[in-house]
């Protein structure tokens, strides 16, 4: 299988999971459309024929009946007025409800702990994935294989007709119009394939870099880069720019190539039905239809002229989009530990996504329930890995862990626009008032919150904006309490917080800690100062472990960063 068809496959396999019955009917509709359409103007072009020339002759005048054809008129045209709007209503609603669905299922992808931390360094990336890349899947259904589908049954139907007047006349005229009308846009479709990708990469860049502008404009003025800022932008429009100039005139020259083969498969139709209606074969009023057949039987291949410009385009979200889709398998819960253990590591070594190098290995560490371990190192040593393991984020390539449920407080204090209800929801979604309440008086927040206006419905701005950065750190404290969990992670918990800040987050942090398993990284003093034990860790492997009354304690403590 070609690496497009493979691209290709999980998006049309969740298009007809999805809304298949919408999506066939759609095209059925599409079909009837074009076929009604066919059989509308080969008739009319009949009739009229029909009643002029039975207006040369009274007798005929009076024999000829003019209310089957005219009733056949009117009848084709209400099919074709209704299924073009069915059409519509069926296969926009249909791809609508598709693209929400591959959104979600995108963005459930992208919500993976690996496809996550990729992407936090590159956010533009992402938005374009959710946006311009799904919505270049649309033209997949709408205007590549509906049109493309509908175009082959226009071609056969034709053929068949203009087949009864002469075998010979209905072949040949379908074979040209099939290999001509399909085979300009898969030419066409080619050579636009690369300028489309090019403007697809060229307004990535430009969005990325725009966003990149607005968003660090501070930072790049005081760096004296903001005019190369700008000009990347600049060179990114001019890129995309040359992109749509190229793919201009691959449309332009595919316009031309349609005109040029529809003006010859009409002129020979029309000769060919001249030549028929001479030699008496067929009457006049049946050469018009013909005539009239083969003329509508060209038009739906000019809807494939988009579709052949987007494909490039489309293939290329499909790339990109595709190893997203896949259902990852759920990871498998960790071990249970023996019963009087929070957990136990044994021989285990992890490495991190696309990496030979190991951020673990040969780890052999263990907690008992209600013990607080700091783990202590430079800054790569392994801190961060070894609560992702925990965790469950990073799996074990060797070894065996067990570990109780757990909670992971990372040093960044993720907030979001949204209410501070909202915010502390996210940890838990049934908690009654009474128990955000009850978080947020031990996190030490209570008292700013209800001294606001809305009090815990008052909206917090993009990344928290409105609170300081103890307050975000308080309701991301909150936020961990709200967890039942009997093992917490915190990933240096008070890192950026004042003194004092920083202290009574660490003694309401210690008193609801109580009971509880804690495992704390970190390189500052007064966070280690609150385990009974102390790991140093250094290129990924535990090199000492010390129990607090140990001079070795008091020395590893000595190391870190002083408050």
């Amino acid at each position: 299988m070609s690496g497009s068809a493979a691209d290709l496959k999980p998006i049309l396999h969740l298009f007809l999971a999805e809304r298949r019955r919408a999506l066939l009917l759609g095209a059925a509709l599409s079909a009837a459309t074009v076929t009604a359409g066919i059989a509308l103007l080969g008739l009319s072009g009949w009739f009229i024929t029909a009643t002029s020339l039975a207006g040369l002759s009274a007798a005929a005048a009076i024999t000829f009946d003019v209310f089957a054809p005219s009733a056949g008129i009117r009848l084709l045209a209400i099919l074709r007025t209704a299924a073009r709007y069915g059409e519509r209503l069926a296969t926009h609603d249909a791809t609508l409800g598709v693209l929400a669905a591959l959104r979600e299922r995108l963005f459930r992808g992208f919500a993976e702990p690996s496809a996550a931390r990729a992407l936090s360094h590159r956010p533009a990336r992402l938005l374009f994935r959710l946006t311009a890349d799904i919505d270049a899947l649309d033209s997949l259904y709408l205007r590549i294989l509906v049109p493309a589908v509908v175009a082959i049954g226009a071609a056969l139907a034709a053929s068949l007709v203009l087949g009864l007047m002469h075998p010979l006349f209905g072949l040949c005229f379908g074979l040209f119009l099939a290999g001509a009308g399909l085979g300009l846009p898969l030419i066409a479709g080619r050579t636009a394939r690369k300028h489309a990708r090019q403007r697809a990469h060229g307004i990535e860049a430009l969005r990325s870099r725009t966003i990149d502008l607005v968003a660090g404009q501070t930072d790049l003025l005081m760096a004296g880069r903001l005019a190369a800022q700008t000009g990347t932008i600049a060179a990114a429009d001019a890129y995309s720019a040359r992109a749509d100039d190229r793919l201009n005139r691959v449309e332009t020259g595919l316009t031309f190539g349609f005109g040029l083969v529809s003006t010859l498969l009409l002129t020979a139709s029309l000769l060919a039905v001249a030549v028929l209606a001479e030699t008496k074969v067929i009457t006049a009023p049946v050469a018009a239809l013909g005539l009239l057949v083969a003329f509508a039987a060209v038009e739906p291949f000019a809807a494939l002229r988009r579709g052949a410009l987007e494909l490039g385009r489309t293939l290329l979200a499909a790339r990109r989009i595709a190893p997203r889709l896949a259902v990852a398998a759920a990871p498998e819960a960790l071990a249970a530990p023996l019963p009087g253990c929070a957990f136990s590591l044994a021989k285990v070594s992890a490495f991190h996504e696309n990496s030979a190098v190991p951020a673990l290995q040969g780890i052999e560490l263990a907690l008992a329930q209600g013990e607080h371990l700091a783990v202590i190192g430079s800054s790569g040593a392994g801190k961060s890995s070894l609560l992702a393991l925990l965790s469950g984020e990073l799996p074990a390539r060797t070894g065996s862990v067990a570990a109780m449920a757990t909670t992971l407080l990372t040093q960044r204090t993720e907030l979001f626009e949204d209410s501070l209800r909202g915010n502390l929801l996210l940890a838990n979604p049934d908690a009654s008032e009474a128990c955000l309440r009850e978080a947020l008086a031990a996190a030490g927040l209570l008292a700013d919150i209800e001294a606001m206006p809305q009090g815990i419905d008052t909206l917090l701005g993009e990344g928290g904006l409105g609170l300081s950065g103890g307050q975000s750190r308080r309701l991301a404290l909150a936020r961990l309490f709200l967890r039942d969990t009997p093992l917490w992670l915190l990933d240096e918990p008070t890192e950026g917080l004042d003194g004092v800040t920083a202290r009574d987050v660490l003694s309401r942090l210690s008193a609801m800690a109580a009971g509880r398993s804690l495992v704390i990284a970190t390189h500052i003093r007064r966070e280690a100062a609150i385990a009974d034990r102390i790991a140093v860790i250094d290129g990924g492997r535990i090199t000492e472990i010390s129990r607090r009354g140990e001079a070795a304690f008091e020395k590893a403590l000595d190391r870190l960063r002083p408050d």
